[in-house]
């Protein structure tokens, strides 16, 4: 990755670049975005990506392996993730030593 991309730029080719039936979280991407203390600012990222946008947001979680979102969007990750074989709990908790990824 170029250190002149944008941090919104770094974040999506993280993003893209995360295994279908993997998840990994804010933190794991603001870290090899280069900006560790940026987790929010990653969930910012993810917010505003386009309509339409075919990139795997739903594959980003939080640090204690759950589904930040609530109400549909939880649903709708949660349902998401199910897809691509990954078990997640009624609550949206997802085990990370067995899905997560954190870009090697």
């Amino acid at each position: 990755m170029d250190r002149h991309d944008s941090f919104q730029q770094r974040v999506y080719q993280i993003l893209a670049a995360i295994p279908y039936g993997k998840v990994t979280t804010y933190g794991d991407i603001a870290r090899l975005a280069g900006s560790p203390r940026a987790a929010r600012q990653v969930g910012g990222v993810l917010k505003r990506l386009p309509k339409g946008s075919k990139l795997p947001w739903h594959r980003v979680i939080n640090r204690l392996g759950e589904i930040s979102l609530s109400g549909d969007n939880l649903d709708r990750q949660r349902q998401a993730l199910l897809e691509e074989g990954i078990e997640v709990s009624p609550e949206g908790k997802i085990v990370l030593k067995q899905y997560r990824w954190e870009g090697d």
